[in-house]
């Protein structure tokens, strides 16, 4: 399998984990960063909505060639749509930010959900000893960010200050600028985990502090 690119460099994830390192020494709950270059390839509901389409418009063509006498038997009018799709197909097949842009912004977003949900458990980040693990997770495709705090944490910390945090991290996104808004992230993240379960004596460090691409 190829290997795909960094979308940071090595510098940026340095700069990561040790703030993730700095912040835990303030507490005991653990921080996790996850980015991804997307959290679906779209390709089958971005095929769906290009078949629509095609589907839509066919009827209104028809009548525009009627309307300008131009003969279209059935046989070379449905060749013809069956043609345009298939180049569809082709272009969003080679277009993944063209079958992005295609699909509607609330699936995109449900994948995304779905999709930090999903890493928060493959990290293992509920299964820390007091549940206080949390994962700060970006999606540069459908331009999601969300904070996933472990149910302990969720019981004593408002979502008001994961949406600040949130907002945060997509405006350094937008500005290019997406490792300080990671640093300035968990950096929030720990003054909350650090005011509401403090270090102990002995505070281990249960998940490995990191930013993992996928």
């Amino acid at each position: 399998m190829e290997k795909r690119e960094m979308m940071l460099s090595a510098e940026d994830h340095a700069r990561v984990a040790a703030a993730i390192g700095d912040a835990e020494r303030h507490t005991s709950g653990e921080i996790y960063c996850v980015l991804a270059r997307d959290s679906d390839s779209y390709l089958h509901p971005a095929c769906l909505i290009v078949a629509m389409v095609i589907l839509i418009l066919g009827p209104f063509i028809a009548l525009g060639l009627h309307a300008w006498w131009v003969a279209a038997s059935p046989v070379l009018f449905a060749s013809a749509q069956l043609a345009a799709f298939a180049a569809a197909v082709l272009l969003v097949t080679l277009l993944p930010g063209l079958r992005a842009a295609l699909v509607p912004r609330a699936l995109k977003y449900r994948r995304a959900h779905e999709n930090a949900q999903k890493q928060f458990l493959a990290h293992n980040i509920h299964v820390t000893k007091n549940r206080t693990g949390v994962l700060i997770f970006v999606s540069l495709a459908e331009r999601y960010v969300e904070v996933v705090a472990d149910h302990e944490i969720d019981a004593r910390v408002d979502q008001a200050v994961w949406n600040d945090t949130v907002a945060m991290l997509l405006d350094h996104a937008r500005r290019g600028a997406l490792a300080d808004g990671f640093v300035e992230a968990v950096g929030r993240v720990g003054a909350v985990l650090g005011e509401h379960f403090p270090a102990g004596r002995r505070n281990r460090n249960e998940i490995e502090d990191r930013l993992t691409e996928i």
